[in-house]
């Protein structure tokens, strides 16, 4: 068992002196602590993620010191220019295409929100874009004090669990300092230690805890809480048909469909937006929200096409299987017929990737996506 050893000099002043009467303490002109330190040799096995926690006062943050000297920072440390856009106060050495993976990978993936200075963020994407920071500035290994302290709890687990799968992708080594337990499954550490009770453990890998999303079929208003949220525009035609997701009865993810007139396409419909709100960025909700939603219009006997110019969204399309490439680059200046002219006037001067649905019809989704008496 190792012990970390802290004295601090005392120095005798009358308030001290009463003080200990008061409380009957021994007088002293040292004040000594011990704090356990059973962190065994980390380099015995592989990792990537681990989570030093324990109540306030447990000496989380003087473990830390001792294991990660160098690595420690937390949120006050990283500096961040009043004047500049949060991409320009990353390393000079990165690639802005790599800039904005590593935001959307940490669940920051506004475009708009990635030109404002850093103190125009709300708290939630200060957070993500501190972790993304953290983890461009340290390309070995980030250890964070005070992780997730001052964010809410939704955030906090969502974005530990966009944090953990970011490390593990990335090939780096991550360690959170919190006083907070509900981030433990969610960030799903490879090791655990609490320094107020010496306990080191070794965990295995296993699943973050399921989101469980429900479909509503919703009208037009819906839009107005998501619409600052779309990279590219506020704007929704009026006709679109618009689903949105609800967890824990809160609303999370918001698509819009329309119809897709065309001359050789039969029953095509579009999806005209998709978005996020920033809480639950960065594990997947819109991507598998928008796929579920396609299940249901494909049992319905429609065909769906998507066009999108996100970075991350058009990585993910070409990596799953539901979905197969129709058509990359600028829009075709080639009339009527163009499978994507409804889009010509807004995605011509993008490089834009098109996509249809392929993956499976699920009629039980379809059942749902139908009109409900109220809505």
């Amino acid at each position: 068992m190792s012990t970390i050893k802290l004295q601090t000099q005392i120095k005798r002043t009358p308030r001290v002196m009463q003080l200990e009467g008061i409380f009957d303490l021994e007088a002293a002109s040292i004040s000594r602590t011990e704090i356990a330190n059973n962190i065994p040799d980390l380099s015995e096995r592989p990792w990537n993620v681990g989570l030093i926690v324990g109540p306030s006062g447990a000496g989380k943050t003087t473990v830390a010191r001792n294991m990660f000297n160098k690595e420690l920072t937390n949120a006050e440390q990283i500096k961040w220019n009043a004047g500049n856009a949060v991409v320009d106060d990353f390393p000079q050495d990165l690639s802005i295409r790599t800039i904005t993976e590593l935001l959307s990978s940490v669940g920051f993936s506004s475009p708009p929100s990635w030109l404002r200075p850093f103190g125009n963020l709300s708290n939630g994407e200060q957070f993500r874009v501190n972790m993304a920071r953290v983890l461009a500035d340290n390309q070995d290994i980030a250890v964070v004090d005070e992780f997730t302290s001052v964010i809410d709890r939704t955030v906090a687990q969502i974005g530990s669990a966009a944090i953990a799968k970011t490390v593990r992708a990335r090939k780096q080594k991550f360690v959170a300092v919190s006083c907070h337990y509900d981030i433990e499954e969610w960030l799903q550490p490879d090791w655990i230690y609490q320094p107020h009770l010496g306990e080191f453990q070794w965990r295995s890998l296993r699943q973050r805890p399921p989101i469980n999303v429900e479909i509503i079929w919703s009208k037009y208003e819906a839009w107005h809480a998501f619409a600052k949220h779309h990279y590219l525009s506020s704007n929704l035609h009026r006709g679109a048909q618009i689903y949105v997701g609800l967890v824990d009865q809160q609303p999370a993810v918001l698509t819009a469909i329309l119809p897709f007139p065309h001359s050789v396409i039969k029953n095509g419909r579009r999806i005209s937006r998709t978005v996020v709100l920033p809480d639950y960025q960065g594990v997947g909700i819109g991507n598998k929200f928008v796929d579920v939603i396609c299940s249901g219009l494909k049992a319905q006997g429609l065909q769906v096409f998507t066009t999108t110019s996100h970075p991350a969204r058009v990585r993910a399309l070409n990596k799953s299987q539901n979905w197969e490439l129709t058509r990359s680059g600028r829009v075709p200046k080639i009339g009527k017929t163009s499978s994507m002219s409804i889009n010509n006037s807004t995605s011509r001067a993008r490089i834009t990737t098109s996509f249809k649905y392929a993956g499976d019809a699920n009629a039980d989704i379809a059942a749902l996506l139908c009109p409900r008496p109220g809505r």
